[in-house]
């Protein structure tokens, strides 16, 4: 029997990371597994009453499932293949059936594809010929166009979309579609500030890749057959295969996923751990990114051969024999030694300059050998050990531990990703380098490989490319016309100048040569140049967020999951710091995530400090360290909020004399989100603070300290109060069941108006006659700030009072005071019976907020057993209520809102179409369930799904049952 592969191994097959989700949400809706030789399946209950049978080919791999799916593998074979690998699938003697008939098939159509049918080379060589001759004719009028841009004047050119379409069209009828592609490019060059010399120089590509053509069968075999993919002729992969294999243990180092017209293609780059070699695995697919699933994840090696294309500079390949079933991880990246492939002395360069490979000279070397071997190439893959990605005044630059530097293309983005892992301390860079410069592709950091990519998109393969102020004068005289002025050639480089001599012909054939020939020795005569590194982030010795939780934590920030809060609660007290690599994501997201922002920023920690601090967009999100006390006094308002919030934290008394210190000087604004700080611990000692407080000019911060002090029923301001509530209400003249009425005021006095009483902010949510009724909203204010055993003391309990009659009018303001006194007082008695006379009145004329709140106060008993009391007739107002409840919502509620569900679901099955029974009109209270009900429900909801008679019903229980089992194994990841 195979040997069962890692978790890992599987997860790097999963075509995405939804997909590797999904599968761990299929955990024990398994039956009928088995494994036998090379073959391994099961039976996974779905959605509909007959399983999904699913097979996997382990020798492949390969597989077969009927689900609907169109992603391979789907997420029921990636769930079969994690249960393998857990070892939850036992051994067989056999295959089943449904699998064995796969499986000979499959069998059956190997063995006739490996006895294909002799095709005629008569044929086959007639076809390549005619094709031959297409491109011929082809790029002989392509010639013709080119030379005639540059003779009439670039500045004179047709330089449309349309105009570069036609001549595209034009190539792809004479069977040429890479010049084709190179060709649609060219209008993106023109929107470039420096667009003549762009365009020239690809002009002057396209010549020497015509007269190469011409000259096919004089080339080298190698260069002849870079020509030709250069073109755009096919390579067909059994002409690959039959090249030369190369054994080695290949690290898989990046991989990258680009998108062009609904076209994918995936790069992924592999180094020979023995030969040190570069390798180039290219991959497409039409509509999705469903690329075969033969290729391990960055950082895994597995002993495997390889298949190079033929070429001048042989890079891409396909995938041969492979050596051993499971890939291996690797937390190093040996450097060749000189001498093995791609380590080669090279001409001009020093022989202790070629030893020390990884570094920034021999990367440069290699490419200059490999441009020299096939000037047509755009890139080549370089490995630069121990250097430091560092953003300067002049742009970003790769620097070794000496002052050599590279620059780093932005063409398509910062890497800001690249600057995180590093945080100023030396990393392993994957890269491609380019005419703009290194493009970064993956890093290797503690021994971990990390993409640090920067786009998913489509990079543009026509870019800036470095100073060459040695072509200047060709290119003015390009934008002219060589009709009208001759090229002078002397100012170029002196070995490009000595081989220009030997041009003649056409001028604007001859200045295309020229160019061709100066690029070339441009790009590949680059030197490094020179940079500082800028000073290092500064260590956090928190201990590290578990691998699975922030790969988690990623996904649920790009889908703003409604997890995100359980997750941050649980793995807040924690004190995680996050891995180097994430930190960039973290800080992306917090810019955009205010709910979010301070518990990721507390877990970017200090490389997020030091990252934030670079970025132009990111530094608002600075955050001073806690124990830096320059910040009260010199940090900005957000630094200084959050130093008072954790100092109060630590010591209330400190806080608080921190900021009455201040407090004279603080600006207005500020000061309302400081004297909110101290809600948090609210005691008489701050009574002092929040008394000056009434005396401020901005009327936002004597409400909130008006409010504050109504939270303390002990103190003089709730005296005030209760005093102005005792002169404001009587009892009326009779002497049984004394009804309340109010006698007060048509005019405040200054005191009242202190204590906030007539602070409406322009609005009042009480009217008589139409107009705003001031008196009806200060009764309300005077009776919110009111301590509640004043009322106690004159009406008797809460049951009694809030029942006690009352004038016309007058019990909305009383009811809505004594609501907000007990919220400010943190009552349970009062809320209940509040929540009791509210919740009894019309539903029209309560506030649901504020009923929600009042329920929210009351022991947990009371609220199930109030819940618990409603029928499915009142889903919406348990729904509702639930939203108060604490997380995670008590068990018994959990098993009662299901009962109620699955009542509706019964009524469904009976009454067909209905469309209140259907489940879409509970996708919300589904949705809270899903993030609110104990993970330890998610049992019972699958036998509930399994018992529905109704499909859809079955399917919404189906995903709240996956969404409780995603949040345990969330749980378990922060244990």
């Amino acid at each position: 029997m195979t040997t069962a592969w890692t978790a890992d191994h599987v997860g790097s097959l999963a075509p995405d990371a939804a997909s590797l989700t999904a599968a761990r949400k299929l955990r024990g809706k398994w039956s009928g597994t088995g494994i036998h030789d090379t073959a391994l399946w099961g039976l996974c209950q779905g959605s509909g009453s007959r399983p999904y049978q699913t097979i996997v080919d382990l020798s492949g791999p390969a597989y077969k499932c009927s689900c609907p799916s169109r992603k391979f593998p789907c997420k029921h074979a990636l769930s079969l293949l994690l249960s393998w690998s857990a070892g939850d699938v036992p051994a067989a003697d056999t295959v089943a059936d449904f699998a064995a008939d796969w499986l000979g098939g499959r069998a059956a159509r190997a063995e006739k594809q490996a006895v294909p049918e002799a095709k005629s080379a008569r044929g086959a060589g007639a076809a390549a010929d005619q094709r031959r001759a297409r491109v011929t004719a082809g790029l002989a009028d392509l010639d013709i166009w080119l030379t005639d841009q540059v003779r009439t004047g670039l500045a004179q050119s047709d330089r449309s979309i349309r105009a570069f379409e036609t001549v595209a069209a034009r190539m792809v009828d004479a069977q040429a579609p890479g010049i084709a592609a190179t060709l649609r490019q060219l209008s993106l060059a023109t929107t470039h500030s420096e667009w003549p010399r762009l365009l020239l120089r690809e002009y002057a590509r396209l010549h020497l890749l015509t007269a190469a053509h011409a000259r096919l069968d004089t080339l080298a075999p190698g260069l002849r057959a870079s020509v030709r993919t250069h073109i755009g002729y096919p390579t067909p992969a059994d002409t690959v295969r039959a090249e030369p294999a190369v054994r080695d243990r290949w690290l898989v180092l990046g991989i990258r996923t680009t998108t062009e017209d609904g076209l994918y293609t995936r790069r992924v780059w592999l180094r020979g751990r023995t030969s040190g070699r570069w390798a180039l695995l290219v991959d497409h697919h039409y509509g999705s990114p469903a690329f075969p699933n033969d290729t391990p994840a960055p950082g895994f090696q597995v002993d495997a051969n390889l298949h190079f294309y033929p070429s001048a500079t042989p890079l891409r390949a396909l995938w041969g024999d492979r050596h051993e079933d499971i890939p291996e991880p690797f937390t190093t990246i040996p450097l060749h030694v000189a001498g093995s492939p791609g380590g080669d002395d090279v001409a001009g360069i020093p022989d202790e300059a070629t030893d020390r490979n990884g570094t920034i000279a021999v990367a440069l070397a290699e490419q200059a050998r490999a441009l020299g071997a096939d000037p047509f190439l755009r890139s080549w893959p370089v490995l630069l050990a121990e250097v430091v990605p560092v953003r300067g005044e002049k742009g970003w630059y790769i620097v070794e531990s000496g002052g050599d530097a590279l620059p780093v293309s932005t063409a398509e983005g910062e890497p800001w990703r690249l600057l995180g892992l590093s945080g100023g301390h030396p990393v392993t860079v994957i890269g491609e380098w380019t005419v703009d410069g290194l493009v970064p592709v993956a890093a290797l950091a503690a021994g971990t490989m990390v993409d640090v990519g920067v786009v998913q998109g489509n990079p543009m393969p026509i870019r800036g490319g470095i100073e060459d102020s040695a072509s200047a004068e060709l290119v003015s005289a390009a934008l002219v016309g060589t009709a009208r002025r001759q090229a002078d050639l002397s100012g170029l480089a002196s070995p490009v100048a000595a081989a220009t001599t030997a041009l003649t012909g056409d001028r604007a054939a001859v200045l295309l040569e020229s160019i061709a020939l100066q690029d070339c020795f441009a790009r590949g005569g680059v030197s490094a140049t020179s940079a500082e590194r800028s000073a290092a982030a500064a260590d956090d010795e928190r201990r590290l967020l578990p691998v699975a939780a922030g790969a988690r934590l990623t996904h649920l920030l790009a889908d703003n999951s409604p997890f995100l809060d359980e997750w941050f609660a649980l793995a807040g007290p924690r004190d995680f710091r996050a891995p180097d690599g994430m930190v960039s994501g973290l800080l992306d997201r917090a810019k955009a995530l205010a709910s979010h922002r301070e518990p990721l920023l507390r877990l970017a920690g200090a490389r997020g400090r030091w990252l934030a601090a670079q970025h132009p967009g990111w530094k608002s999100l600075v955050r001073a360290a806690a124990e830096d006390e320059s910040v009260w006094s010199h940090g900005r308002a957000a630094e200084r909020r959050s130093w008072l919030s954790q100092l109060r934290q630590r010591d209330a008394a400190a806080a608080r004399t921190a900021l009455a210190a201040s407090w004279g000087t603080e600006s207005g604004p500020g000061k309302a989100e400081l004297l909110a700080v101290l809600a948090d611990g609210l005691s008489l000692d701050d009574e002092a603070l929040l008394e000056t407080a009434l005396d401020d000019r901005r009327a936002e911060v004597r409400r909130l300290a008006a409010d504050l002090l109504g939270r303390l029923p002990d103190s003089a301001f709730a005296r005030r109060m209760a005093g102005r509530a005792a002169a404001w209400l009587s009892f009326g003249s009779r002497p049984v069941r004394p009804q309340l009425v109010t006698t007060g005021p048509g005019v405040l006095d200054e005191a009242a108006r202190r204590d906030g009483v007539g602070d409406s902010f322009g609005y009042t949510a009480y009217r008589a006659d139409g107009a705003p009724d001031l008196s009806t909203e200060w009764l309300h204010r005077v009776v919110a700030a009111t301590p509640l055993r004043h009322w106690e003391r004159l009406l008797g309990p809460a049951e009694e009072t809030v029942r006690a009659p009352m004038a016309e009018g007058m019990r909305g303001p009383m009811i809505a005071g004594w609501s907000d006194a007990a919220l400010a007082q943190r009552n349970p008695e009062w809320a209940r019976a509040l929540f009791g006379a509210v919740s009894g009145t019309d539903a029209r004329d309560a506030d649901t907020d504020k009923l929600r709140e009042l329920f929210a106060l009351q022991p947990e008993a009371d609220q199930v057993r109030y819940l618990r009391g409603l029928d499915s007739s009142w889903l919406a107002e348990i729904e509702s209520m639930l939203r108060a409840m604490p997380h995670p919502w008590p068990g018994p509620m959990a098993e009662h809102v299901l009962r109620l569900l699955t009542e509706r679901a019964q009524l469904c099955a009976d009454r067909p179409g209905a469309p209140s029974l259907v489940p879409g009109s509970y996708r919300t209270l589904f949705r809270a369930a899903s993030a609110h009900f104990p993970v330890a429900v998610a049992g019972m909801v699958s036998g509930i799904a399994r018992r529905c008679a109704d499909p859809y019903w079955e399917q919404a229980f189906d995903q709240l049952a996956h969404d409780l089992i995603d949040r345990k194994t969330m749980l378990e990841e922060l244990q």
